[in-house]
């Protein structure tokens, strides 16, 4: 499973992989209705439907739990880690051990921090090797937040030169830990992206924003994985939102939705009372 995982980073077609997030059972299950082959997780997601902050390192046990529930899908599945819940590299690596148990066959580790600053270099490329030596086949998809600190204005302050130095210097440090893949969020200037997967031996993985490239401008610069992140997330969430509203307000609502029986059929046919099953696997397929 891993390694069909990883052999989706390197199509023959040059089409990349298209990674949509899940936060829950109901949306991987739906998603992988859709027939996606493989399925993250968001942490913004996981942490917003526990009451929790996101990439603060609070979600640890509940980003387990859906790894649990969602690992014997019929799916690949990659687990966002944020920062691997911890600075120790030997912490972060059991917590990879544990989701590779369960059946996550990638993981996500970004070197953000909550405070807007990023970890260092070196502490990252520890937690990467990590990893690797404790999960050899687990993908580890390794990411740097250097690109959300970009103001992105192009005035041509040196800014954009000085970050791209910084996130080659820290993916070049990333790779040689083991990493599988990288990933710069926050990166859709096409140029600077075409000028990234020239600069790195492994897969690059940007995350889809709509005021960016569109997927196939995206295979054609070289991009091999595109996230969606938080995205279809924070939709689900708006458009609860605005039915919601125009129901308050008296109007019609529009759109289409899964009917209550569509969803009951996304739940596992036994469901946690199926002969055999134990509390944990009620909470998976």
């Amino acid at each position: 499973m891993a390694s069909t995982f990883a052999a989706l980073h390197h199509p023959d077609a040059g089409a990349p992989l298209l990674l949509p997030n899940a936060w829950d059972h109901a949306s991987a299950a739906a998603l992988a209705g859709q027939g996606f082959a493989a399925i993250g997780t968001t942490s913004l997601g996981v942490a917003a439907a526990a009451g929790l902050p996101d990439g603060s390192a609070a979600t640890r046990d509940a980003t387990l739990t859906l790894a649990l529930a969602l690992g014997q899908g019929p799916f690949l599945l990659s687990v966002d880690a944020e920062g691997g819940f911890s600075d120790d590299p030997a912490e972060v690596a059991g917590t990879a051990r544990e989701l590779a148990a369960v059946g996550a066959v990638g993981i996500n580790l970004e070197d953000g921090r909550p405070d807007g600053t990023l970890a260092p270099a070196e502490l990252h490329a520890a937690k990467i090797g990590a990893v690797k030596a404790a999960v050899p086949g687990l993908f580890v998809n390794a990411r740097t937040d250097t690109h959300w600190l970009d103001d992105g204005d192009g005035d041509g302050d040196g800014r954009g030169f000085a970050l791209g130095r910084e996130t080659i210097r820290r993916l070049d440090a990333y790779q040689l830990a083991g990493a599988d893949g990288v990933f710069v969020p926050g990166l859709s200037d096409p140029a600077r992206i075409a000028g990234l997967v020239e600069a790195i031996d492994v897969p690059l993985n940007i995350l889809y924003s709509p005021q960016g490239p569109p997927l196939p401008a995206l295979a054609e610069l070289g991009v091999r994985r595109v996230s969606l992140g938080s995205l279809l997330y924070r939709r689900a969430l708006g458009a609860a939102l605005e039915t919601a509203a125009l129901i308050r307000a008296g109007l019609p609502v529009e759109g289409s939705a899964p009917t209550y029986d569509e969803v009951q059929a996304l739940v596992r046919p036994g469901g946690p009372d199926r002969p055999g099953a134990t509390p944990s696997e009620g909470a998976s397929w």
